[in-house]
């Protein structure tokens, strides 16, 4: 509709991945290249976790067009399959033909052929598998079973996961752990933050067409900004409407009047996510489950029936998703030191039978060490600048179980980590509420490196990673506990 008015060539605002509107900025360039040389030269598992509307769609599409000829690339758009129809589906993309009744390891037999024939003609073979996070359990395993196909020397599949945060908490589970350590590439697609967000609203616009002046002035940014919450999907709902509104009132200028007039025809601007009660998580059901095998084998189960029903079920703590965060946006490092093979996500530490989490919210004098750093952490947190440098130690998407912090602090100070350099902040972004835990604070990154590399080898088996202030900046806020 405005597209003549802003001398447009086409929508530059569209929510559909169109790879000529690929964001280099960000860090999203240097995510995809080093995506291109993993999946490239080596043989591990690549996940790549981004919350909803993020863009891991767009990049999917983009790896697609970037990857060689030598490439033969399945793609698979909706992972809600079961264990036999995803060898199936996989089958079907590679032209083999397979009776419908054929056995599970009949198809497997058959995969494995073909990919040998594909592997002898200097083919490799590329499975992206979009949404992983809606895979059934079963088909996440059969999907560790299909990374063992190999020749003598090298693996014949090579998989790409791309999915939301609760990918990172399905693979935490204890049943999962055998598919966690054959990923050996993580990476993360966080929010943009507002220069970001100017740059990218830019760069949409002039490839779409526009030849003139920046459209979006500075208070429609901030707005567009706080409103969206980096997020690149919300940004494009958000801009196309601006764009709508001021072509309605005749100008060519989006101001903080149409950024207003856009963010409350979204809904999604002010409200947030209805908070569902905790699934009952691994660990609790574990719990549960040894209690009442215990129980059976000694024979007291009346005492079973009298137990309070409100009385709280110690479980031990699960591993919050490894946080794998590109860096902060600066120029894109070589592809090597981006995609460095990570360890295997460390199992979290056991607390103390007093330490340990229940299902109800424990009170402050249940994480004291959390507690205080979080009261100490605020005036660095307030005094935020762009530039600095940090180590970003652990983080959990689960805020409403902090025990889980307390023990990992308690592990970082029996280590011999340094604890006034360490810090503790919360956060939320949508709807996921997150505690982290980070230390040092650099003015250069090279610093900060060296402090990473210093750690104690039991806290780098949590995948620390450098990143900077102006990435944990529109995250941070008063500190308190949900």
């Amino acid at each position: 509709m405005y597209l003549e008015h802003y001398g447009l060539g086409e929508a530059p605002f569209r929510i559909t991945p169109h790879t000529d509107f690929f964001f280099t900025g960000a860090n999203r360039g240097a995510t995809l290249e080093a995506l291109l040389y993993a999946i490239i030269h080596d043989e591990g598992i690549v996940k790549i976790s981004g919350e909803v509307g993020s863009g891991k769609t767009m990049l999917c599409r983009v790896l697609m067009e970037r990857l060689p000829d030598n490439v033969v690339i399945v793609y698979l758009a909706n992972p809600s399959l079961s264990r036999a129809d995803i060898l199936y589906a996989l089958a079907d993309e590679l032209g083999i033909a397979v009776p419908d009744n054929s056995r599970a390891g009949t198809v497997m037999r058959a995969l494995q052929e073909t990919l040998v024939s594909l592997y002898a003609e200097g083919k490799q073979v590329v499975v992206l598998i979009d949404e992983a996070h809606a895979m059934p359990m079963e088909t996440l395993e059969e999907i560790r079973l299909l990374s063992n196909l190999e020749s003598n020397r090298h693996k014949l599949l090579q998989l790409v996961l791309f999915g939301q945060p609760e990918l990172d908490e399905t693979l935490l589970r204890a049943d999962m752990r055998q598919l966690r350590e054959r990923i050996t590439h993580n990476f993360s697609l966080e929010p943009l933050v507002r220069d970001d967000i100017e740059r990218y609203l830019d760069f949409r616009m002039r490839a779409a067409g526009y030849r003139g002046p920046s459209v979006f002035a500075a208070g429609a940014v901030k707005l567009i900004a706080d409103a969206s919450q980096g997020l690149t999907r919300r940004i494009n709902i958000l801009a196309d409407k601006a764009l709508l509104a001021a072509f309605a009132a005749g100008g060519h200028q989006v101001g903080a009047k149409e950024a207003k007039a856009a963010i409350k025809d979204a809904d999604f601007a002010t409200a947030r996510p209805r908070r569902a009660a905790p699934p009952l998580s691994a660990g609790l059901a574990w719990a549960l489950g040894g209690a009442v095998a215990m129980l059976a084998l000694i024979g007291i189960w009346r005492m079973f029936d009298q137990t309070p029903a409100a009385a709280p079920v110690a479980a031990a703590p699960i591993l919050p998703p490894p946080s794998s965060s590109a860096p902060a946006s600066e120029p894109a490092p070589p592809p090597p030191q981006a995609i460095a093979p990570l360890p295997a996500a460390a199992e979290p530490p056991p607390p103390a039978a007093a330490e340990a989490e229940s299902t109800e919210k424990p009170g402050p004098s249940d994480t004291p060490m959390l507690d205080k750093l979080l009261e100490q952490s605020q005036p660095w947190l307030a005094a935020l600048t762009p530039k600095r440098w940090f180590v970003q130690l652990y983080t959990t998407t689960d805020s409403t179980q902090p025990g889980k912090v307390e023990a990992f602090l308690r592990q970082a100070r029996n280590a011999g980590l340094d604890m006034d350099l360490l810090r503790v902040y919360h956060s939320d972004l949508g709807k996921v509420s997150r505690f982290g835990v980070i230390y040092g604070d650099h003015a250069e990154r090279k610093d900060a490196v060296k402090a990473l590399e210093a750690l104690p080898a039991e806290l780098k088996r949590y995948r620390p990673y450098v990143r900077q202030t102006v990435r944990l900046m529109p995250a941070s806020n008063t500190g308190k506990k949900n």
